[in-house]
């Protein structure tokens, strides 16, 4: 962890019942690793990848923008967006991504803000954990209390994309430097772990995280 749990706890919030902590990394970092041992802790988990794809199906309005500003070429034959296709695109022009980023953010945190008042009604002292790629890049860390970013070495990053999405060198170094350096998502991070640890090491680290996560979420309630 980059604070001690005693730094950690000093800096509560006690205005909310609950506590929304923004999980964010690079990309092919292990995130999705992580969130998932995050909500077989107990956390309630918010993936912002489900909702931007819940938000784009076919006929809704964001799919309706997208379609409109980018053809039908990046449509797939039940009508659903290719996201590889669409990501070839918006990944080699900065412009195009910061366009669909327009059309697809506030449709996401709208989702995001409807599931974490659900979550704090059910549960007042819930960890909510809103899994989102681009924390920083769209804005986001100002609405959640507490940052943990995920990290891996390039070279692991490189070799996850190549398996995982097929791609070639040169486009997984694309992807990655579409996206704000992760030495300086670090910095502004509360908490950071290590996405390349081997499989009982990092549950054994996001478990206490969770810990000291849940005495945060507590303390707030009692401290009402």
């Amino acid at each position: 962890m980059s604070i001690s749990v005693c730094r950690l706890l000093s800096r509560m919030i006690s205005s909310a019942a609950m506590i929304l902590i923004g999980l964010t990394g690079g990309v092919a970092t292990g995130k999705s690793t992580v969130a998932r041992m995050f909500q077989q802790c107990g956390a309630v988990v918010i993936d912002a990848d489900a909702l931007a794809k819940a938000v784009v199906q076919p006929g809704k309005a964001a799919w309706q923008d997208i379609v409109r500003r980018f053809g039908k070429s990046i449509l797939n034959p039940d009508r659903t967006i290719n996201r590889q296709a669409l990501g070839a695109i918006v990944f080699r022009h900065p412009a195009k991504r910061r366009m669909l980023e327009r059309l697809v953010h506030p449709r996401v945190a709208r989702e995001q803000r409807r599931l974490t008042r659900e979550a704090a009604r059910k549960d007042r002292d819930a960890v909510v954990i809103y899994d989102v790629p681009l924390l920083f890049e769209a804005g986001i860390a100002k609405r959640v209390e507490k940052i943990i970013v995920v990290t891996a070495d390039q070279k692991t990053q490189i070799a996850r994309l190549k398996k995982r999405n097929g791609l070639s060198r040169a486009e997984a170094l694309r992807r990655i430097g579409s996206q704000i350096p992760l030495s300086k998502k670090i910095r502004q991070a509360d908490i950071v772990i290590d996405g390349t640890l081997p499989r009982t090491a990092g549950r054994k680290q996001v478990r206490d995280v969770f810990k000291v996560l849940s005495k945060l979420a507590s303390s707030q309630v009692s401290s009402r």
